[in-house]
């Protein structure tokens, strides 16, 4: 900001997206009239912040860092509204029925290929799950988890509305693909 030579900016940060796989951030320097009227705008030590209005309450207790890594340097946030996948106990009737399709009708299914599908959580009505053995990085995943797995979940248990893979396909003991 001081090398702007401009006291009438303003750091702007948005939630740009929510999602608990990779939540994504904005922060820009803006001046003081491109604020968008709902923003709310806090001063401290001289430095203006506006949080844009749809993410101010998701943004509530967020910390902002800069830091510097021998991977490189940046800003990283820490919000305790944006739990990663994982991070709650996976519990409930209906993360049970969810369990039960997958032990009972899934797994048994690509057990074939040395494959296995874990549920990892349950959040709203998206099921985010992990392959291992032959499906971590099989070229077929994708289709397996649409065609196959996606639909017996959405027909067995119709809360849910979508499958998410959670995988990292490019590790593990024999991935297809790295």
């Amino acid at each position: 900001m001081q090398e702007e030579g401009d006291d009438d900016l303003a750091v702007r940060i948005e939630v740009l997206s929510s999602s608990p796989l990779a939540p994504e951030y904005d922060m820009a320097l803006v001046g003081r009239d491109e604020l968008d009227p709902d923003d709310r705008l806090f001063e401290a030590d001289g430095l203006s912040v506006a949080i844009d209005a749809k993410s101010a309450s998701l943004l509530e207790g967020t910390q902002v860092d800069w830091i510097e890594t021998v991977q490189g340097s940046g800003f990283k946030f820490e919000n305790p509204n944006l739990k990663p996948i994982g991070s709650e106990p996976v519990t409930g009737p209906l993360v049970d029925r969810v369990k039960q399709v997958i032990e009972e009708r899934i797994n048994p299914g690509i057990a074939m290929h040395g494959g296995n599908v874990t549920l990892v959580e349950v959040r709203e009505d998206v099921a985010y799950l992990e392959m291992s053995g032959g499906c971590q990085g099989c070229g077929m995943a994708a289709v397996t988890l649409k065609q196959g797995i996606e639909r017996m979940l959405t027909e067995e248990v119709p809360e849910i509305q979508g499958v998410v893979d959670v995988t990292d396909h490019s590790t593990g003991a024999n991935p297809y693909y790295q």
